[in-house]
């Protein structure tokens, strides 16, 4: 099997920054020490009530970083425009509430076909790759499918925050049998949300799966033992 890619989201270096309104940790500094440790992209989240990430951080690491970078963001009008203006490689559609502390579910594409069909072409029209990140639920992954968007980001939530073997077992096949339905349908499948250094190994195990995007569990390893090193050990638990 390829090795599975690891896209390091840096979201919560700018959480510790925001939190004094002070100029660090600087997020496009942990970006580049993750490139030197092998990570294959840099994602950020840039929030409508821009908590952590700012627009600076973005076109900063648009033209710092070596790897891809991956903006997650809301299907917005305003948000097509910064795309377009920094060209990140992906725009990550996601869903969004201004209350809720990290995302909570996926994208409901079904229910919001024509938002998301009009975003997404809006952004290639801009030249920028769409990605949706969505439940791992069937009618979910056909109705990104129809939208011939070809790139889906499966939730992994309910996976990582299984309080029992058995439920942990029951969510990775769950995320299993969405990407192997995604592969089906013509997508490409990737993965993340909640994974950690105990319970990456699981996922990266569903050979359908090119990608993994991490944050919060390498951020909080960074803290203690540099970013570099908490990358690379994440790498490690990802070879396959």
């Amino acid at each position: 099997m390829e090795p599975v890619r690891l896209g390091v989201n840096v979201d919560h270096i700018a959480t510790i920054r925001e939190a004094r309104r002070s100029r660090e940790p600087e997020p496009v500094a942990a970006a580049v020490l993750a490139e030197l440790a092998g990570a294959d992209q840099i994602t950020v989240h840039l929030r409508g009530d821009r908590r952590h990430i700012q627009d600076r951080d973005v076109d900063l690491l648009r033209r710092a970083i070596a790897t891809r970078l991956n903006l997650e963001a809301a299907a917005t009008p305003q948000m097509v425009t910064i795309a377009a203006t920094y060209k990140p490689d992906t725009v990550t559609l996601v869903p969004e509430r201004r209350e809720e502390i990290t995302t909570e579910g996926g994208l409901d594409v079904l229910l919001n076909q024509n938002l998301v069909r009009k975003t997404a072409q809006d952004l290639r029209a801009a030249g920028v790759g769409v990605s949706v990140f969505v439940d791992p639920d069937y009618d979910q992954i056909k109705a990104v499918a129809k939208l011939e968007i070809g790139l889906i980001e499966l939730n992994t939530a309910k996976y990582s925050e299984a309080a029992r073997p058995d439920q942990a077992a029951a969510e990775a096949d769950k995320v299993s049998q969405a990407a192997r339905a995604a592969v089906k349908l013509g997508l490409k499948a990737i993965a993340g949300h909640g994974l950690t250094y105990r319970n990456v190994r699981r996922i990266v195990q569903i050979p359908e799966i090119e990608e993994l995007n991490i944050g919060h569990s390498i951020v909080a390893r960074a803290a203690l033992v540099g970013m570099e090193r908490a990358v690379r050990e994440m790498k490690t638990l990802m070879q396959r």
